[in-house]
């Protein structure tokens, strides 16, 4: 797909590099750490939030988007929450099967389930 694909100003290429690559791998450093400091999930989802309007700054700041945009903002808080949330649960659910191993069993990358109930 070529640079035809525009956001508020920002190509493709500067989608990819600012929301995607710096503010995906800061959401996702978040959720893991959060996770596990054993802090609620509502802190991670404030933190990413937080983490979306830097990214928004970023795309203003590097490269002349707008700053107040609201449908643009509204993009990169979706994939920060995303990521961030993601990266919170992978890491718990192995935190519950580490620290719990005679409590609970992993049953998939974000999920697991009380060994007692097990088949």
């Amino acid at each position: 797909m070529p640079d035809s694909f525009v956001l508020d100003g920002a190509t493709i290429g500067i989608f990819l590099l600012v929301t995607v690559a710096m503010g995906g791998s800061a959401a996702w450093m978040t959720g893991s750490g959060l996770a596990r400091g054993w802090r609620p999930l509502w802190h991670c989802a404030l933190a990413l939030l937080l983490i979306a309007g830097v990214t928004r700054f970023l795309h203003y700041a590097l490269f002349e988007g707008t700053l107040l945009s609201g449908p643009a903002y509204a993009v990169d808080a979706l994939f920060v929450l995303a990521v961030g949330a993601l990266a919170y649960r992978f890491t718990r659910a192995g935190q519950m099967t580490r620290q719990y191993a005679w409590l609970y069993e992993r049953t998939g990358p974000l999920s697991w389930r009380d060994r007692a109930a097990a088949p």
